[in-house]
């Protein structure tokens, strides 16, 4: 110990200037939901303490009966989990149901609907105003289809909009009264990474983000963590097993855009069916697989930036490459504190506002290969760890790299 003590006043003798360095703390996490999450019958503190290892801290499932609720959230209230439920007294009784549930502190939404069509809007803006009434504290949740979803059959062929996923994100906001706005798409599939889709994908986050702008709402987002076969969206191209770089290329994409709670599809793994499952961080009988460890790597990564991205509100969202997604913009105007940036590959590059404090946040696209980042700043730009403690930028060499999926992010007053 007396040797070590000896080192380290050394080394502060050699480097009396040092400046001591800034961390960027949090008082709130990001709130991160499993879809899908702990079963009814695997109800516990064990697998709630499990599920919250893996830093995810909201559970949604299907639950019989409004008793299995009350009894869950009980059991997440001991544990730091929160509950987003479905049980069919929601929908039949949705007003004593409510009363029965809306005090509860681990209450976190009422799940209603997944996915649904046009048709289906006046009945939910009816469910939803129930519900409000009855609780104007806790949110409904409903989640949308993708755009590479054929939403166009929702519509008469006669008068089809020139964009009907537009029109069919903007129907559903004018029409169903919900506090922020939430969808799900999967870009990366087995054969080609982040392929086509990808074109999709990105416009899909325009889209999305553009209308919880204008609305003055958050939106959610998902990451695939379930490997599986959809023959509705991509026949013969089934979706893998996630790699780290998979996740962390959807949930910082889905961060840099500005999404305020993220969401994973699944966490417990389901039994094949037409979908073909085939793993997800717990199998059907409640074993982890390598899934479990990447999903909480990843977790606990982005919890450390969370005073990045909560609240934050969204200045620009740009892209670089030779070729950009489809939707997107291609950077043209660097923010005034970056003098160069140029990267090899394809970025999605988003300036982000909070309080006094401005992000610059720059995400490799390529969830496959590194990235080479050229990037100079002034002399007050920091870069931030992936552990928040902020560092002078001019510290570091003006190329760098990002590896795949993975993100940088710079920060100035």
């Amino acid at each position: 110990m007396r040797t070590l003590l000896s080192a380290l006043l050394f080394a502060l003798t050699l480097c009396p200037n040092l400046p001591a360095q800034e961390k960027l703390q949090s008082d709130r996490e990001i709130p991160i939901v499993a879809w899908t999450g702990v079963p009814e019958g695997q109800t516990s503190a064990d697998r709630f303490k499990e599920l919250k290892e893996s830093g995810i801290n909201v559970n949604f499932t299907w639950y019989s009966k409004v008793e299995a609720v009350e009894k869950a959230l009980e059991i997440a209230q001991q544990t730091g989990i929160k509950i987003m439920p479905f049980c069919p007294e929601l929908k039949s009784e949705p007003e004593k149901t409510v009363n029965r549930l809306k005090n509860h502190p681990a209450l976190f939404a009422y799940h209603l609907k997944d996915e649904p069509h046009n048709g289906e809007f006046a009945e939910l803006r009816e469910w939803v105003k129930r519900i409000q009434a009855a609780d104007t504290k806790v949110p409904c949740y409903i989640n949308l289809y993708p755009n590479d979803k054929c939403v166009e059959a929702f519509f008469d062929q006669n008068a089809l909009p020139e964009n009907p996923y537009r029109e069919h994100v903007d129907l559903f906001l004018r029409e169903v009264p919900v506090p922020f706005l939430s969808f799900d798409h999967y870009p990366i599939t087995e054969k080609n990474g982040v392929r086509s889709v990808k074109v999709q994908w990105y416009e899909n986050l325009e889209i999305i983000s553009a209308a919880a702008r204008k609305k003055e709402i958050p939106f959610w987002a998902f990451a695939l963590s379930n490997a599986h076969t959809n023959p509705g969206s991509a026949p013969g191209d089934p979706y893998p097993v996630p790699t780290v770089a998979d996740l962390k290329l959807q949930m910082y994409s889905n961060l840099a855009y500005g999404a305020q709670v993220l969401q994973y599809f699944t966490y417990w793994g389901m039994k094949p069916t037409w979908m073909d499952y085939k793993g997800a961080p717990m199998t059907a009988e409640g074993k982890r697989t390598v899934i479990y460890d990447r999903v909480k790597a990843v977790n606990a990564e982005l919890q450390q930036l969370a005073g990045v991205f909560l609240d934050s509100k969204v200045i620009s969202v740009t892209h670089t490459g030779s070729q950009i997604p489809q939707g997107t913009k291609p950077l043209k105007q660097l923010p005034e504190k970056i003098k160069t940036l140029e990267t090899d590959g394809g970025a999605v590059v988003s300036l982000l506002k909070k309080g006094g404090r401005q992000f610059l946040v720059i995400v490799n696209r390529d969830c496959q290969k590194p990235m080479k980042l050229t990037i100079q700043t002034d002399d007050d730009v920091k870069r931030m760890q992936k552990d928040a403690t902020l560092v002078p930028a001019n510290r570091y060499d003006t190329v760098t790299e990002l590896d795949p999926g993975d993100a940088a992010i710079y920060a100035w007053e």
